[in-house]
């Protein structure tokens, strides 16, 4: 298993947005290649799946960059069957392995269970990594983004993403948790320095030393 460590990133929420056309959809999509996009990006797109696979439909053909599903990982394997051979690269969080803490901070029991589910089924669509130069062309992408505290959960995530995938995804290890304004308690605070090398250093000792940025 390889490992990405993505630690400048900035998480944001705010809701905007705007309704569009199938139509319209493939015509972003196609918009965004002329432009020299490197891919096209579905962010939490599953809610639109049957829109954007009619608006794939019509790009494809057309589309010469990879197609990106960037997913929370809480996903049900019949929806992902649905995608295959339009999705290119599959982006899923695996961001608890306790159900406990998926229930508590998600509202999403059997958390882990389902994720690992979802991603078995994206490698078995995409199948190992490959690059076209330094550019993922195809494959699955495993993030996990340490929580303040929850040391031991990161390291069941590292651990067990490692030992049942192995080379057939790349793992990104994130470290910008950010605080909601009036957070309390344990996610009051950033993920310290300390709490996310203790994370790296984990999974170095695990034999996942090949880093990919």
């Amino acid at each position: 298993m390889r490992c990405v460590f993505c630690q400048n990133h900035d998480v944001s929420a705010g809701g905007f947005g705007k309704d569009v056309t199938v139509e319209r959809l493939t015509e972003i999509f196609l918009e965004l290649q002329q432009r020299g996009a490197y891919n096209i990006n579905l962010v939490s797109p599953t809610p639109f799946v049957p829109q954007i696979i009619r608006a794939l439909d019509i790009a494809k053909p057309r589309l010469t960059i990879p197609v990106v599903y960037n997913t929370g990982g809480y996903e049900r394997v019949e929806t992902l069957r649905a995608l295959e051979g339009y999705v290119d690269i599959y982006l899923p969080d695996v961001k608890y392995y306790s159900d406990e803490l998926a229930v508590e901070l998600s509202q999403a029991p059997h958390y882990f269970e389902t994720a690992m589910n979802a991603v078995a089924e994206m490698v078995r669509q995409t199948g190992s990594p490959a690059f076209s130069g330094d550019m993922l062309k195809k494959g699955v992408i495993v993030r996990h983004l340490v929580l303040p505290y929850h040391y031991r959960d990161s390291v069941e995530v590292i651990k067990r993403v490692g030992e049942r995938f192995g080379k057939h995804v790349l793992f990104s290890l994130m470290s910008q948790y950010t605080p909601q304004p009036g957070a309390e308690g344990k996610l009051a605070r950033h993920v310290t320095k300390a709490e996310y090398r203790a994370a790296v250093e984990y999974m170095e000792n695990c034999g996942i030393t090949d880093r990919y940025t």
